[in-house]
Parts: C-alpha cells; structure tokens; sequence
C-alpha cells in the first residue's frame, strides 16, 4: 500500500481526497516584525574600465574611432545648458549621469553598461535635483546606485558641508 491508497482511504471515497484546513486556533501567531524582503537587483552593476589595463593598440583604437570634437560649441554654464535637447548629448560633462570619470586614475565606470546614452530616462544630475525632493530609492533607480550607498553618500556630503561651515 502506498501514500496515495492512505490518502484515499482517509477522504471518504475511493480517489477523493479531503483537503485537510486547518482551523484559526492552530494557525500560528504572525510576527509584527516582518523583515522587507530584498528584491533581486533588476539593472546590471556598474562596469569600470580601468586606463591602466588597457593596451597600448586598444588605446589607439578608441581615439580613432572617437576623435575629439572641438568644432562643437558645449555649453559652459547650467543657464546654457538648461535650455539644451534632452536627453543630454555631453556625455563626458561631469553632471552627466551615464558615466563617471575618475580623475586621479582616469578609469571610466560606466554607470548603465546595458543602456546607451539617449535610452536614459534622466541624463542630467542637475536637472534631476531640480525637481525637488526625492526619497532614497528613486535616486537610487536614477543613478544605478542601492538606497543604503545613497544614504552613505548623503551623510559624506552632509558632513563636508558641516566642516565647511565650521572653518569659517
């Protein structure tokens, strides 16, 4: 006789099975204390490329296929800039929200490896703290970053601007 035949034998009629429910005095007591569960990151990470690994001929390569464009004028201000197309073409400007620049090594992180410039729904940080405040998550959706980096990176901010205050 196997598990299936008992189960059988215990619903009644032959081949029916009863599910069995339990009643509300046997449930257990739920916790108040409910942990958020983490969410699987839905964007890849961040890629840097380091200058220092690069060849010599990989070098070479990118600054033929990418010249310098010095017959552009690029706007200098956020006044011009303000009124330019978006999503912002000045991918190498610092406000630029597609990638960073290290200047001490020059390696470039590349904050959405799987998107292009012009697929970005914001492209500028400044136009982005134009629109006011915004909790830690929809920065974090915006720059690639997790709520709990964000955070970090506040509280940085908010002290240098404290010791600034305090040399003065």
């Amino acid at each position: 006789m196997n598990a299936d035949d008992r189960e059988g034998e215990r619903g009644g009629e032959e081949g029916t099975v009863e599910p069995q429910v339990a009643s509300h005095a046997e449930l257990p007591e739920v916790s108040h204390k409910v942990r958020r569960r983490r969410t699987r990151r839905t964007r890849p990470r961040s890629k840097t490329i380091a200058l220092k690994r690069m060849t010599r001929a990989e070098l070479e390569l990118g600054a033929r296929l990418f010249p310098p464009v010095e017959d552009v004028e690029r706007p200098r201000t956020r006044g011009e800039c303000r009124g330019e197309s978006r999503p912002c073409p000045w991918v190498a400007c610092k406000h630029h929200l597609y990638l960073d620049i290290n200047p001490e090594t020059g390696s470039i992180k590349l904050n959405f490896p799987d998107l292009e410039p012009w697929e970005l729904a914001q492209t500028c940080a400044l136009d982005v703290a134009e629109t006011g405040a915004l909790t830690l998550e929809e920065i974090g959706a915006i720059t690639n970053l997790t709520r709990e980096r964000i955070r970090q990176v506040e509280v940085r901010g908010l002290l240098k601007l404290k010791t600034r205050r305090e040399l003065r």
